[in-house]
């Protein structure tokens, strides 16, 4: 895809969410069932994933793990926003990658210790491209990228997140 088809396809979409603010709204969704053992299935959309616990927490390491699947999701969501920007701003991308890397202390997970904390304590972010682009569209890609990378902003941004238990 070029810029003008990017544009095109993306064109009437946003005139809707002009005139039509509430349009803009969506709600996505994930659904997991249960699984057997310590798992659960969740649909993406194009497959069914099984997630268990990592190696760290007890796990065997033949299912997904949740936290990698967090960073899998960044680096998704970033990769294809680069891409967007990148062809918007008619930056030609010869090849690259993008990695996430995420540190963990497993002990406040599985309760060793009140002190370490849950989740993720630092997220590495970090892309490497080939291209000949000049170091001032470098930026203006870097900026507009974390700007427009859903997943990233939720991560940066933080967000309220509302829990709910319904017992059958």
């Amino acid at each position: 895809m070029n810029a003008e088809e990017l544009r095109n396809r993306q064109a009437p979409l946003k005139d809707q969410y002009r005139r039509q603010p509430e349009s803009a709204i969506l709600t996505l969704k994930a659904t997991g069932k249960i699984g057997e053992g310590i798992s659960c299935k969740v649909e993406t959309g194009r497959a069914m994933v099984e997630a268990g616990l990592h190696p760290a927490t007890g796990g065997d390491g033949l299912l997904a793990c949740s936290g990698d699947m967090l960073l899998e999701a960044l680096v998704a969501c970033a990769g294809v926003t680069l891409r967007a920007v990148s062809t918007a701003i008619g930056i030609e991308l010869k090849d690259g990658t993008i990695t996430a890397e995420g540190d963990l202390d497993f002990r406040g997970t599985l309760g060793v210790s009140r002190e370490a904390p849950v989740g993720f304590q630092t997220i590495r972010l970090a892309f490497n491209l080939a291209t000949d682009a000049s170091a001032e569209q470098l930026q203006t890609l870097a900026r507009l990228t974390e700007r427009y990378c859903v997943v990233y902003q939720t991560l940066t941004q933080g967000v309220s997140v509302k829990t709910t238990f319904t017992f059958l």
